[in-house]
């Protein structure tokens, strides 16, 4: 009985050690990219159509893409901290720093692929200019986005930051000048604006370009004012963990990602909704 016993929790011991020193779900013990295969996670417009057509292109490369689509713009760096996935595809790099300083992740930009210009919406007004004073703008509450959104009303003439302040870190705190007295509504989780402009809430509304497009919202025709591409530093990013950062999966996926065919369909599918970005090279 007493043999029986000890077998007993030695199988035991031995099951909870496999299971301790598996690679495989968790990302900070060492999940690894299976050989022929990349499972990256995605927002669904632009970002997992992208994807798509990038699949056949990595096929003929031998490694078949699975898309995984997210709704949110926190799980997919959950679900790859976790392992579940390989690499995830949806935030731009101010965004990935808040994320790392906050959680603590091992993630790293394994290079930018497009830029979604941010757009101002209204059902009341055809122009900026025609806001008027008091008006109520309505943005999200993802704190990394109101810099974006600030320097692209400083540029339209809109508002003044104050003087030496980082504009990727920018807050309602920094502006300096508001002429029209613009109030800033931030209580909105991104996805939900498109139904606020759709509704007509607000007298005009900040909405990120995936979440546009994904209610079929058409930047170029219904925008009153679209955020500049140039030198725009919320390039969309592949990111991955740490570790595999030199994975060669990883970098033909990017290749493929930032190649000539993947940027004709970027420029023919969203007509300047969404804008290639440049690979380093390029720079």
């Amino acid at each position: 009985m007493k043999k029986l016993l000890s077998f007993s929790i030695i199988s035991i011991l031995v099951l909870v050690l496999a299971a301790c020193g598996s690679g495989g779900s968790n990302g900070e013990g060492g999940a690894s990219i299976k050989e022929g295969k990349l499972v990256v996670g995605a927002s669904n417009v632009p970002h997992a159509e992208i994807l798509e057509e990038a699949k056949p292109l990595l096929e003929e490369k031998g490694i078949d893409l699975e898309v995984k689509v997210f709704t949110d713009y926190i799980i997919p760096n959950q679900a790859l901290r976790d392992g579940d996935i390989d690499a995830n595809y949806f935030q731009h790099e101010p965004y990935l720093k808040s994320q790392i300083d906050e959680n603590k992740y091992d993630f790293v930009s394994a290079g930018g692929v497009h830029i979604e210009p941010i757009g101002v919406y209204s059902q009341k007004y055809e122009s900026l200019e025609e806001l008027p004073e008091d008006a109520e703008i309505l943005m999200s509450n993802s704190v990394a986005d109101h810099g974006r959104i600030l320097a692209m009303l400083e540029e339209k003439g809109l508002i003044t930051l104050k003087n030496g302040v980082e504009v990727t870190s920018a807050s309602i705190e920094d502006i300096e000048d508001n002429p029209k007295n613009l109030k800033f509504n931030t209580q909105f989780e991104a996805a939900f604006l498109p139904q606020a402009y759709l509704n007509g809430d607000g007298d005009a509304v900040l909405i990120n370009g995936n979440y546009a497009l994904g209610a079929e919202i058409d930047p170029e025709k219904e925008a009153i004012a679209l955020e500049s591409g140039e030198e725009n530093p919320y390039v969309n990013l592949i990111v991955v963990r740490g570790d595999d950062e030199e994975n060669e999966q990883i970098k033909e996926l990017v290749k493929v990602l930032q190649s000539d065919e993947i940027k004709a369909f970027i420029d023919e599918k969203y007509k300047g909704s969404v804008l290639p970005a440049k690979a380093a090279d390029e720079e």
